[in-house]
């Protein structure tokens, strides 16, 4: 799970800082990785060879979407019901985070790292340090 928090000005005006939370879980990557033809990882390098910007942000829209929840307090749930999320959609907080996702790739690793759970976290950091060449 990710906690973001961020400092922001509502739209009355006044300045704002909440904390923010991300997850998906092995279920929904599942099901992500086999709704997309050939697979997420396939479909993620597909847009981004084709340098398509409109589908790269669709995609970056849609995981922060299916990402994005409310923790309860005592840690059991995180609600992701279409309310909540809407909610956050509409929210000058939703913009702040794409904005920096769209526009920093650093942050944009971070947070699609951070999303995942731990276990395939390691797992893809092990796969790309296998795939550096020996100096």
């Amino acid at each position: 799970m990710l906690k973001k928090t961020l400092t922001y000005e509502d739209f009355n005006g006044n300045q704002r800082t909440e904390d923010y939370y991300f997850n998906l879980t092995k279920a929904e990557l599942m099901e992500m990785e086999l709704s997309a033809d050939g697979g997420l990882e396939a479909t993620i390098n597909k847009i981004i060879a084709a340098q398509n910007g409109k589908e790269i942000m669709e995609l970056f829209k849609e995981i922060v979407l299916k990402a994005y929840g409310e923790k309860s307090l005592d840690g059991k749930t995180f609600d992701k019901s279409p309310e909540v999320k809407n909610r956050f959609l509409n929210s000058q907080a939703y913009s702040d985070i794409f904005m920096e996702l769209a526009t920093n790739a650093d942050e944009a690793t971070k947070f699609f790292n951070g999303i995942i759970p731990k276990d395939i976290a390691n797992e893809v950091k092990k796969q790309n340090l296998k795939a550096v060449p020996a100096n």
